[in-house]
This record gives C-alpha cells, structure tokens and sequence, in this order.
C-alpha cells in the first residue's frame, strides 16, 4: 500500500488556528498524492518557506508525518519543481497537485499539506 500526502486550498486562512489539530482534507478539496514523488522532490522542496501546523511555526520545507502551511509564494516555486517534472505528462496523478499549486499562487492562497 503506497503512502500518500494530501494538498488543498485554504481559502479563508486562520492565523490562529492550528490546523494539525484536525484532519479535514475535503474542506479544502485535497488531491493524493503518492510520497514517492515528494520524495524524488525532496532536496528542492526543502529550501522552501512554510509553516509546520500554524503560522506561528516558520519553517523550510515540507512536515513529512504533520501539516504544512504553504504560503502562496511558495506554491508558486512548487508548482515549477511539479511542471518540470518529466512524468507530468503521463502521470494524471501529478496535474492535478500541479493545478491546486498553480490556483493557490495566483488567488494568493495558502496550500495545506497532509503528510503522510
């Protein structure tokens, strides 16, 4: 059984709130995504700026078992390392993590991430 992660988009974001506190992946319309390609990803993702749970947690990079929070231009940046992927032609598993990145950077919007 593969390990998947989840992505969707926070429309309205709660600066307070604590979003590892629940799991709640159809409130933001998240796409599974298998941890194999996080993973081949890896080393450029980790030079991202996110958030691990809140916004009150800075951090780089991905929470590989908790939430993330990825500001909006961070899933910009995202999106590239996705498009520049070779297998998002033939991988329908990856257009759609590639859509949710592309509509979060430009409404302004931060992207959650379930993670394993």
């Amino acid at each position: 059984m593969p390990c998947n992660a989840e992505f969707g988009i926070i429309e309205c974001l709660e600066p307070d709130k604590a979003y590892d506190a629940s799991y709640e992946p159809e409130k933001y319309g998240c796409v599974s995504v298998d941890d194999d390609y996080l993973n081949d990803w890896w080393e450029k993702l980790s030079d991202l700026p996110t958030y691990f749970h809140n916004l009150s947690r800075p951090e780089t990079g991905l929470a590989r078992y908790g939430v993330t929070l990825i500001p909006p231009d961070s899933a910009r940046e995202f999106a590239k390392i996705v498009a520049s992927d070779p297998r998002l032609e033939s991988t329908a598993e990856l257009r759609p993590l590639l859509r949710i990145l592309q509509t979060a950077a430009s409404r302004r919007k931060f992207v959650i991430h379930y993670g394993v």
